[in-house]
């Protein structure tokens, strides 16, 4: 059962498929006729040219204009197709409701019947510029509705992009886009239709305006250049915004393929003035104009539709201290506590371990009363008899552990190695009590400030947590 209904999924989008890029062809072939001043190929006979479906083949304006319609019989006959699939299978998910396959596949074709009445109207109007622009902007339309179909059949990362919803930023920028995009493909094709428009500038990127054409054409080129440069330098932006947000792949793809068509755009511009490029290699401006609107278009349609199924951004992952420890990254011996990743400033602190406090405070506790214990034994000796044994007191040790001991004394005489080790023995105590004291206080105490160096991946941590 799933797998039937995985078929049909897939056989809906690959119609969908189809159908775009039967669009698409049209579209190039309609550039085609437009430069190529083929579109009275067929006079002004519609639907058939010269009173046949069928005329004989010998001109080449006739061949372009009627390939032209012929396409568009098979683009109108593929949208129907898809809107009659998508109305069989319209009670599942996906296909029929809002912002579902069925509501676009029908905007489509109806999209495609008023594209064929307008070019009527066209060929009636012998090819007024402003008629031939309404049936250019039809066909922009068109090629966007069978987009959008395709992205709501699970096509051009549809199928993916709804789980996540993208910044509001990126959804504004995409759509500013979108619009750029589409005024510069009208202005583009009012140049290719307004008389002196498509020759009013003789130079790239200036202008250089050619005195024969008036100044209105001049104008239509330069309004169109314009909006062409803006929006290159727009999509720089949205790219590197998607790029920074951290923006799902689609999306990612979609800005990549819209600055990148926009960047190719501006060199064939520049070829197509640069070197007086035929009519049908400058059609290739025209194309690649339309592939620009189309993938600014599904930018922004999938900017919009993200989010649809209830996604939410994915939130930014923080390092955690033990991550890093676990990777090799930060020193086991660096204190969690003392680990920062976004805004601390560049300082680590580290605690000092206890032995290490009470043994500072030890030794600097033990070298006074030592001290005090050699002054004494001097002054004693030097006052007394000469049967005194003069000795000095062993030097005060440290075990390896938190306590400390005193070495053995050596003998004294009578009197002095009395007095000697009374002092000692009273010192010795004042020394432990004051010690322990000390040693307490130091516990009390076990932060120390230091400066330890950056290992690269807490600097990465840091700089992704911004």
């Amino acid at each position: 059962m799933a797998r039937d209904a995985r078929s049909r999924v897939n056989s809906l989008r690959r119609l969908s498929y189809v159908a775009f890029g039967v669009a698409c062809t049209h579209l190039v072939f309609g550039a085609i006729v437009r430069i190529s001043g083929s579109g009275m190929g067929c006079g002004d006979h519609w639907p058939r040219c010269y009173g046949s479906f069928f005329p004989p083949l010998n001109r080449p304006d006739l061949i372009v204009e009627v390939s032209h319609r012929y396409l568009a019989v098979i683009l109108l006959t593929t949208l129907i197709g898809l809107a009659l699939t998508a109305w069989t299978r319209r009670s599942e998910a996906g296909v029929g409701g809002p912002r579902g396959v069925l509501r676009s596949a029908s905007l489509a074709v109806a999209l495609g019947v008023t594209a064929a009445i307008l070019g009527a109207v066209t060929v009636k109007l012998t090819n007024a510029p402003f008629a031939t622009l309404a049936h250019w902007t039809v066909a922009m339309s068109l090629v966007a509705t069978v987009v959008a179909t395709v992205i709501r059949a699970g096509g051009f990362g549809g199928a993916s992009v709804r789980a996540v919803a993208v910044a509001g930023r990126t959804r504004r920028a995409a759509f500013a886009a979108a619009v750029m995009a589409l005024a510069t493909v009208v202005m583009g094709g009012l140049t290719a239709k307004y008389p002196g428009a498509s020759v009013a500038c003789l130079k790239f990127p200036l202008c250089g305006a050619n005195p024969d054409v008036q100044a209105a054409a001049v104008w239509v080129q330069g309004v169109h250049r314009v909006l062409a440069v803006v929006l290159v330098f727009h999509l720089l932006g949205v790219m590197i915004g998607v790029r920074k947000r951290g923006e799902s792949p689609a999306i990612w793809r979609a800005a990549q393929a819209a600055f990148g068509l926009g960047v190719l755009q501006l060199l064939i511009a520049g070829a197509m003035i640069g070197m007086h490029l035929p009519p049908v290699l400058r059609s290739l401006h025209e194309a690649t104009g339309v592939s620009i609107w189309i993938a600014t278009f599904a930018l922004a349609y999938l900017a919009r539709i993200s989010g649809d199924g209830h996604g939410v951004r994915e939130p930014r992952v923080v390092p955690q201290p033990r991550d890093l420890v676990d990777a090799g990254a930060v020193r086991a011996s660096t204190p969690a506590t003392a680990f920062s990743t976004a805004v601390a400033e560049p300082r680590l602190v580290e605690k000092k371990e206890p032995w290490q406090a009470e043994l500072l405070v030890a030794e600097n506790e033990l070298a006074v009363r030592s001290e005090v214990l050699r002054d004494l034994t001097t002054e004693d000796t030097e006052g007394g008899t000469e049967d005194t044994e003069e000795s000095v007191p062993a030097p005060l040790s440290l075990d390896a552990g938190r306590s400390f001991t005193l070495g053995e004394p050596q003998q004294f005489t009578a009197e002095v190695a009395e007095s000697a080790e009374e002092d000692a023995a009273i010192e010795l105590f004042s020394a432990s009590s004051a010690s322990s004291a000390v040693i307490e206080v130091a516990r009390e105490e076990p932060v120390v400030e230091r400066h330890i160096p950056h290992s690269i991946a807490v600097i990465i941590a840091r700089g992704a947590d911004l």
